[in-house]
């Protein structure tokens, strides 16, 4: 396993590198000169020169792309244009403020779907079955920001139980931190839960159609034990694949969400700095995600085995 976990990491290394060359890339193509918006329109020309220098946009694409890469190795990212503050200490504070939520909001949508799912391919063509696809088709047809807004106006304005404004973190209170998270990660739960209901509904009858399954019912074994004993762990490795590319979606950046509902995480950071064109953290956050995916989707791999037992470590 170590050996596969270490092919995987350098294999990753190229990945990055076309990542970096598309985000430097990509970054440069947005309209608007980061010196101008930092000094204002009172700026001159000679202090817009002073300041393009300082910022080293004065020098060929080339040149600054070696200079930000050699950097990026060392595990520099740069500074904020706007605050000075170092990259990368930026980028982890609001990927700790995302994390909190995403991983709540995905554990939470995989306790209810999984089950959902297998329940609904249990019992398929029934009218459980109908009322659980056809809840989880609406849920994930919803856009995010629309169902955010609707459980801010309904559970925020119209009702009054929760903050509509505002964060608190959790590592400062954890009590009043769990109040702000609550219709965030409702709105992750029931969007993230329609597509996991899908794709274990499917997973699962894919799995009780196979020859074993028969067996286990001609032994006379009950259904809920063909379906916990027999089904349920073969039935999950496809669901987890999924789980794993959700999470490393959402700890990318929920950026909607996190701008519905005033989350300072990195989702909204990245916002912010295109609008503020902050090349620096633009860069860094969008390398962060590239690593952060690339990282969940290792560990899944890693993890398979233990969840689907016709995958081996080897």
């Amino acid at each position: 396993m170590l050996k596969f976990a270490f092919s995987r990491l350098l294999s990753a290394i190229p990945t990055l590198f076309i990542v970096s060359v598309a985000v430097f890339g990509l970054v440069r193509l947005i309209p608007g000169d980061p010196a101008s918006l930092m000094l204002g329109d009172l700026a001159d020309a000679d202090m817009l020169a002073e300041a393009r220098s300082a910022m080293g946009l004065d020098r060929p694409i080339p040149v600054q792309f070696a200079l930000w890469l050699g950097n990026v190795v060392q595990g520099d990212l740069g500074r904020s244009v706007l605050n000075g503050q170092p990259v990368l200490d930026l980028v982890l504070q609001r990927f700790a403020t995302s994390a909190q939520m995403v991983l709540i909001a995905v554990g939470l949508a995989v306790l209810i779907a999984v089950p959902l799912g297998m329940i609904a391919a249990w019992r398929q063509n029934s009218g459980l079955d109908l009322a659980i696809v056809a809840l989880s088709t609406l849920l994930l047809s919803v856009p995010t920001f629309w169902l955010g807004l609707m459980i801010l106006l309904a559970l925020g304005l119209k009702l009054g139980w929760l903050p509509v404004l505002g964060y608190v973190s959790i590592a400062d209170n954890a009590a009043a931190g769990l109040v702000y998270l609550i219709m965030p990660v409702l709105t992750l739960v029931l969007h993230e839960a329609g597509i996991i209901v899908r794709m274990a509904r499917a997973s699962t009858l894919d799995v009780l159609r196979l020859d074993y399954i028969t067996h286990a019912r001609a032994k006379g074994l009950s259904e809920s034990a063909v379906l916990l004993r027999h089904a349920a762990r073969n039935a999950f490795g496809p669901t987890w694949t999924l789980i794993g590319l959700i999470l490393g979606n959402l700890l990318g950046g929920v950026a909607v969400v996190e701008t519905v509902f005033t989350i300072p995480g990195l989702g909204r950071l990245i916002v912010d700095a295109i609008y503020a064109r902050d090349y620096a953290v633009v860069q860094g956050c969008l390398l962060f995600v590239a690593f952060t995916y690339l990282l969940v989707n290792l560990l899944v791999d890693l993890l398979y085995p233990l969840f689907d037992p016709r995958v081996t470590a080897e």
